[in-house]
């Protein structure tokens, strides 16, 4: 039997569906206009305005000016170290301090379950955090923007969450069966969670990548520089000489347009190529934390 579809509907779909395009050619359109300009020739964008839809030329000379910055190379390397140890680190503690608040009929879960979350809202401070980093030992050294993030609370509750709605007839199970808890965790508790795992994964690997705050404070030494600080100091602090020399001085500020926007495609193809293979369980990962608290 064919529904009849009503006027109200149909002005109603007509509207989402203009709506949602409206929303995709604004999304779009930035990430187009940044990969276009990157590409275009410099002198030729720098007098251009307007609405940008298609390179201005085409010229790689962006991309070769950005990769003889002398930090370009080395800080992808210290980025990649610090998204790959770091979230490595970041999910098998998250997992372990999931799997004990997630645990059943544990001693002292609840007051320590409160002591997590008092973290979420109230912290010591600025000046506290970096004496204490400072003492550690780790001031100046990688380990100083891997180790004091090494837990995120909010993704802690969510990991926690997703590990309470697993049966808890299979952990029984496997301890009849004489599996301790580091095995019952690897083994059954986290290949059944792998959605929740997916999301916790590409939020602690983006909050990596884009980190730079905590880097600007603890490492001097401008070879341990992340990526993000490198296109921080390239884009806010206008510093392309490096990039730029060997060029006339009348085409110095044109190109330097070009490379800005060049550093921008290079920081961010990665994460973008990344983000399809987890989105399939992106949406069922947030869901499982949204449902039950």
């Amino acid at each position: 039997m064919k529904i009849k579809t009503g006027l109200k509907r149909r002005v109603f779909e007509v509207f989402n569906v203009l709506f949602m395009i409206f929303m995709i050619v604004i999304t779009l359109y930035p990430i187009l206009y940044i990969v276009f300009a990157s590409v275009s020739q410099s002198d030729r964008l720098i007098n251009f305005s307007g609405i940008l839809l298609r390179p201005l030329g085409f010229t790689l000379l962006a991309y070769e000016k950005a990769f003889e910055h002398p930090l370009i190379v080395s800080a992808y390397g210290n980025t990649l170290f610090i998204v790959v140890v770091g979230t490595c680190i970041n999910l098998v503690l998250t997992a372990i301090g999931a799997y004990f608040l997630s645990a059943k009929d544990v001693m002292l879960q609840k007051p320590i379950a409160l002591m997590i979350v008092f973290t979420m809202f109230f912290g010591g401070g600025m000046i506290p955090f970096y004496l204490t980093v400072k003492e550690l030992g780790l001031y100046d050294t990688l380990w100083a923007i891997i180790i004091p993030a090494a837990i995120n609370t909010f993704n802690l509750i969510v990991m926690r969450t997703g590990f309470a709605q697993l049966p808890e007839s299979l952990s029984e199970s496997a301890r009849i069966d004489g599996a301790g808890h580091i095995r019952i965790l690897f083994k059954i508790v986290i290949p059944l969670s792998m959605p929740t795992i997916a999301v916790i994964l590409l939020y602690y690997g983006v909050s990596h990548w884009n980190a730079w705050f905590n880097a600007s404070i603890f490492l001097r030494d401008s070879a341990k520089f992340p990526l993000q600080l490198v296109l921080r100091q390239i884009l806010i602090v206008n510093n392309t000489d490096a990039m730029t020399q060997g060029v006339d001085l009348g085409e110095q500020l044109s190109i330097s347009e070009t490379i800005k926007y060049a550093v921008i495609v290079i920081s961010t193809l990665p994460i973008l190529c990344v983000y399809p293979f987890l989105q399939r369980y992106f949406v069922k990962g947030v869901m499982i934390g949204a449902v039950k608290g």
